[in-house]
């Protein structure tokens, strides 16, 4: 009998991926958006989203490269370790079969998201109101972040080195903190300023309190009242705040949205949402992978991944090098050299999706779309790419034929129309290795809004392309 040629389909098309995804995957779907919620909610920050990932990892199995470090204990293929840098920023591994020489399958991400920070002496009192001076972290629209309910968030530093954690505004029976803005009928002059002009960075201050003490010998009783609430349940002085590290978030949860429930709204999903999906690949990964896989999540990549939790630091390179030593028999430069050029990077971040509200700024043929799947972005950059690693065509090649062994549902798209604007990611910091990289996460409408909005079918399919790139064997 002759056998019938299945003619290849000649055109391509972007499909909502509901359209494609099986019935019995729904489940699964939910169930990874539940998980994923829950874990943003807790999450409002880089250092809780370390420890909520080195609590995940522990609770996996995973154990501290600090104790094999210390005993120069052998690492073997299935040992499942991380490591922590300065409580923001963590590398999970697990050990591959193959030599690391051979490389790594990396998945990188960032937890660090736009927010507002107070300033190292930021307590003052005016108008009979007291106030948190701040400085705002990242890119963000700064009209955007008043009149909202926002949380303080952060670590007070003492010299002994205690440190104590503070949270204030996420549980609804906790106070909020806010930032003004004029009303309307005083408004003319603001109004006739440019969205970007209307709010000054030194104009988002936060009020913290309006109740004088009661000693009426104080110039500054509000400012005084605040103190002491703060030396009440934290133990903290005003000179405290000069060795802390505090942040003001949206206090809303994360919630589902729209009437049939398919898109997350929350703060941080830029870039929390790579980073949530990233970690739970790594700790559903079953068995011993081929390559050693691995999965970073990096601080300061919003103020462009410097400092020694950023991707610029040498925190990558340094652990790398203590597997090495740790796997091999002999410690070499040139092996480590070879294991950063052999390996595999997925890059790890949002794009932007296409919004029929304001589209002027899309180029709809190559952008992403709500629940069309994951996003793989072969350059971003501005203008003429740049600052963009440009991935090669053959490693695009690879990804796809580790999707479609998968059943990944995934599209492409770019941020923005060619000089519309553009970004930047890790990927650049990565290639500089020589090793193939190329950015693949989650779309996003609302980009750096105080609430980001995403889809659950791309967060899940998020989940499963970086499950498969980090299990799967090469060609």
């Amino acid at each position: 009998m002759k056998k019938t040629i299945k003619k290849p389909e000649l055109t391509y098309s972007n499909k909502n991926g509901y359209e494609k995804l099986p019935k019995a995957e729904l489940k699964n779907l939910e169930e990874l958006n539940r998980l994923y919620i829950d874990f943003i909610a807790r999450a409002k920050t880089e250092r809780d989203a370390h420890d909520e990932a080195v609590a995940l990892l522990e609770t996996a199995g995973f154990s501290d490269l600090l104790k094999f470090e210390k005993d120069n204990t052998r690492l073997k293929p299935g040992d499942r370790i991380y490591k922590s840098c300065s409580g923001k920023t963590l590398m999970a591994v697990i050990i591959g079969k193959k030599p690391l020489e051979a490389g790594m399958h990396i998945v990188g991400a960032h937890t660090d998201s736009p927010r507002i920070d107070i300033k190292q002496n930021p307590l003052y009192e005016s108008g009979d109101m007291a106030f948190l001076d701040t400085h705002y972290y990242g890119g963000i629209k700064k009209y955007q972040w008043v009149t909202i309910p926002l949380a303080l968030h952060g670590v007070f530093i003492k010299p002994d080195g205690k440190k104590i954690k503070v949270s204030v505004g996420e549980d609804p029976s906790e106070p909020v903190l806010c930032i003004t803005d004029l009303l309307p009928h005083l408004a003319q002059d603001q109004m006739k300023k440019t969205l970007a002009e209307g709010i000054e960075g030194e104009h988002l201050d936060a009020i913290v309190g309006s109740i004088p003490s009661d000693d009426k010998k104080l110039k500054e009783k509000i400012k005084h009242n605040v103190l002491k609430l703060l030396n009440e349940k934290y133990g903290i002085t005003e000179e405290d705040f000069l060795s802390a590290e505090l942040e003001l978030v949206p206090a809303a949860p994360p919630r589902e949205a729209g009437l049939d429930r398919s898109m997350v709204l929350g703060y941080g999903q830029d870039d929390r949402v790579c980073a949530y999906t990233g970690l739970k690949a790594m700790i559903d990964l079953k068995g011993t992978p081929e390559y050693t896989s691995c999965v970073l999540l990096c601080d300061k990549e919003e103020i462009g991944s410097v400092g020694a939790t950023g991707m610029a630091s040498n925190f990558f390179e340094n652990t790398a090098a203590e597997l090495v030593n740790l796997t091999s028999e002999v410690y070499s430069e040139l092996s480590l050299k070879r294991a950063m050029e052999h390996s595999w990077m997925l890059s790890a971040d949002v794009n932007s999706l296409f919004d029929p509200l304001f589209p002027a700024v899309s180029e709809k043929k190559n952008t992403a779309f709500m629940n069309h799947g994951l996003c793989l972005t072969k350059y971003c950059g501005a203008r003429g790419k740049s600052g963009s690693s440009d991935a090669n065509a053959e490693f695009v090649a690879e990804m796809r034929r580790i999707f479609a062994k998968a059943g990944v549902i995934w599209q492409t798209g770019e941020l923005g129309k060619v000089d519309q604007g553009g970004g930047g990611t890790i990927a650049w910091l990565m290639a500089r290795y020589g090793m193939q990289v190329v950015d693949c996460g989650v779309g996003l409408l609302s980009m750096h809004a105080p609430m980001e909005l995403a889809g659950k079918l791309d967060i899940y399919m998020a989940y499963k392309g970086y499950l498969a790139f980090l299990k799967d064997g090469r060609k």
